[in-house]
């Protein structure tokens, strides 16, 4: 495992730090700037720089340093007259509050992570060690990568336990510490650290080689900041976020291959966002939303330049289950962020699901008396597979058709009380192109197989991907050189509505069709159709709650209280007719069928005729008209195709139809 470049901050750094003022009044005068405008006394910056931010850690070690003491400067400005991390209007988008809250920072607290962790070493005990080394190295950076530099081989659970910097979790030298050489080239957590340089990106800053923010960091938090344009790109996330585990049998005995348990780096390299030459196809562009206006970002520094664009750390993702279920155990989980943290994230994350993550919509096809058919489209607006990340992820379509009354007539992903989705397969559902019962459903998942092609939720036992039909993003091509990382599987890999339109692919869409049974069903009714997400569905953790273990019992606990509920992505709606050919017998005859100029005649002998609806094949009126006679003649609409007579006579209501050449 590559660990990088280890160094312990050196004397002369100390005494930099010792001698802070004088490396501002050099700072000052060097950069031939006025006298700072610093409007906090000596006793309020020493308040700044000492505090413990909310409880989140002040701690050093060698290599890294607490979130706490970044937050003393990135933090809320509690000035007499705050400006600094506040926009014009007032929003704080300070790094550390925007942060704190979020699964990154929470990353080492997760209970589902923590329990997930105990289920793989409760299957292959003696991997233990192995197993937490991977783990941690990206749940708990801070503390595995600072164990290593102290030549501590194995990582510990209890050593995390009681070690506030890797409980700090995906902090923010987790990030800002990387090598920046080696962003983009390093995956599954072998990251490389600097732990005497702090990286930003190449905007608003000093003059320098390498450039430099300020060396008032360095005389505070004793490492040097620089920047680097990479810093802003998607290689920053590659890290963690393209993840392969190491096979092993049911025996435990590795096999020498290997799993892609995630590629979201990849997904995003195999995308058309990897192709713009702009912040907007980066990972950051969504995740990491800029501001339109300068920022301040450091407490008590006016003179330092704004920065400007900003990107926040809002590190939004999808998962509000989870989100809700640590605000619903704060204390129980030991989090530094509050209630109202906890919201303002909640908030961002369903935001970015309801308007930023996919679009639905239902087109109604033909509808005659034995059909109804509709397809469904859904857009994937990602910059990578939705959902994507860790397997346990899936997305399904609930599709529903109820009459007037509201009475169901079909419902194909039907979530059940216990938040599982009705119909679905015992093992796993299969990808669908047409769907005609309310036992099929299209649920879009990774599902792993072992060794002997068996389901499994182990990550250790993942052989390979049995089906993988997770939507993919704009631009994803089966010829990319990363198509062997980021694979279709199953069905969805000859479905020809699958990432096509037209025969192009990379379009990120897929179309369903719901073909569905409506003989001797009249009337209007009407179709919805939604996407639905769960973080966590209960399929996934039956094999870990089947595990008696303190740990896996508490998030146990928590799960059944919280109650996995999916979150709606997106939805449409459609209304049509249904018009029962079959109910009465042949009492009226319609000539010719078909027609060539559009013309027809209905002769209903004897009878009355009352009136006559015509309709377009998918069951939309286009004209009612009234009779009052036996027979009538009719003009259809100029476009050939097949139409629907709704013919109502005396006797009753029968349909006939029509097909204009």
């Amino acid at each position: 495992m590559k660990i990088g470049i280890f160094t312990k901050r050196t004397a002369s750094k100390i005494v930099i730090g010792l001698t802070a003022v004088a490396v501002i009044a050099t700072f000052t005068a060097a950069s031939r700037r006025t006298k700072p405008m610093a409007y906090h006394n000596e006793y309020d910056l020493l308040q700044y720089r000492m505090m413990i931010e909310g409880d989140l850690p002040i701690q050093t070690s060698d290599m890294f340093i607490g979130s706490g003491k970044c937050a003393g400067c990135h933090g809320v400005d509690n000035a007499a007259n705050p400006i600094a991390n506040l926009t014009s209007e007032g929003e704080n988008v300070s790094p550390s509050e925007n942060w704190r809250a979020t699964m990154m920072a929470n990353s080492a607290k997760d209970p589902f992570w923590l329990a997930k962790v105990q289920h793989e070493i409760s299957v292959n005990p003696s991997h233990e060690d192995e197993l937490i080394n991977k783990c941690t190295s990206c749940h708990a950076p801070l503390g595995r990568f600072e164990a290593v530099h102290d030549g501590i081989e194995n990582y510990t659970m209890e050593m995390l336990a009681e070690d506030s910097l890797a409980r700090d979790g995906v902090s923010c030298m987790a990030c800002h510490s990387q090598q920046i050489e080696t962003t983009g080239n390093v995956f599954s957590g072998e990251l490389t650290y600097n732990a005497d340089t702090v990286w930003g990106p190449l905007l608003n800053i000093l003059d320098g080689d390498p450039p430099m923010f300020s060396p008032i960091m360095t005389s505070f938090v004793l490492v040097e900041p620089v920047g680097d344009e990479k810093f802003s790109k998607s290689e920053v996330c590659a890290g963690c976020h393209t993840l392969e585990t190491h096979t092993v049998d049911l025996e435990g005995e590795f096999t020498g291959g290997g799993f892609i348990e995630q590629a979201t780096y990849h997904e995003w390299l195999n995308s058309a966002y990897n192709a713009m030459d702009s912040y907007e196809g980066e990972c950051q562009a969504c995740h990491m939303p800029r501001t339109t206006e300068p920022i301040i970002l450091a407490s008590g520094y006016t003179f330092l330049p704004q920065r400007e664009p900003y990107g926040q750390h809002w590190l939004v993702g999808g998962n509000s289950f989870m989100l809700e279920l640590m605000k619903n155990n704060i204390e129980t989980l030991g989090i530094t962020a509050n209630e109202d943290h906890f919201n303002t994230v909640i908030g961002r994350t369903l935001n970015q699901l309801h308007n930023e993550t996919a679009t639905l919509e239902i087109t109604t096809d033909e509808v005659d008396g034995d059909t109804a058919r509709y397809t469904v489209k859904i857009t994937n607006e990602a910059g990578h597979k939705f959902p994507s990340g860790y397997p346990s992820r899936r997305a399904y379509i609930e599709f529903v058709m109820t009459d007037e009354d509201g009475n169901e007539l079909f419902h194909s992903g039907k979530l059940m009380p216990d938040y599982e989705v009705e119909g679905q397969n015992a093992d796993w559902e299969p990808h669908y192109d047409v769907i005609t019962e309310d036992e099929q459903v299209q649920i879009y998942e990774m599902v792993m197989g072992d060794v002997n092609d068996n389901v499994t939720t182990v990550l250790e036992r993942a052989d390979h991907m049995i089906k993988d039909n997770r939507l993919v993003p704009l631009g994803f091509s089966v010829d990319h050189s990363a198509y062997d990382t980021t694979m279709i599987v199953g069905g969805a890999a000859t479905d020809p509505n699958f990432n096509f339109v037209n025969g192009e692919e990379g379009s990120g869409t897929d179309e369903i069709h719901y073909h569905i049974p409506v003989s001797g069903i009249d009337g209007v009714v009407n179709v919805t159709a939604r996407l639905m997400f769960q973080a966590v569905p209960p399929k996934w953790n039956e094999e870990m709650f089947a595990i008696d273990n303190p740990i896996i019992n508490e998030f146990e606990a928590m799960y059944i209280a919280e109650g996995a509920d999916p979150v709606e992505v997106a939805m449409d709606e459609a209304t049509s007719t249904l018009l029962n050919v079959e109910r009465y017998a042949n009492f009226f005859r319609v000539s010719p069928n078909p027609t060539t100029t559009g013309q027809v005649r209905v002769d209903a002998a004897k009878d009355l005729i009352k009136e006559i609806g015509i309709y377009s094949i998918n069951g939309a009126l286009i004209e009612r008209l009234r009779v009052g006679k036996s027979n009538a003649i009719l003009q259809l609409p100029s476009s050939a195709g097949t139409y629907l007579l709704e013919v109502t006579t005396n006797r009753g209501t029968r349909v006939e139809k029509v097909l204009r050449k």
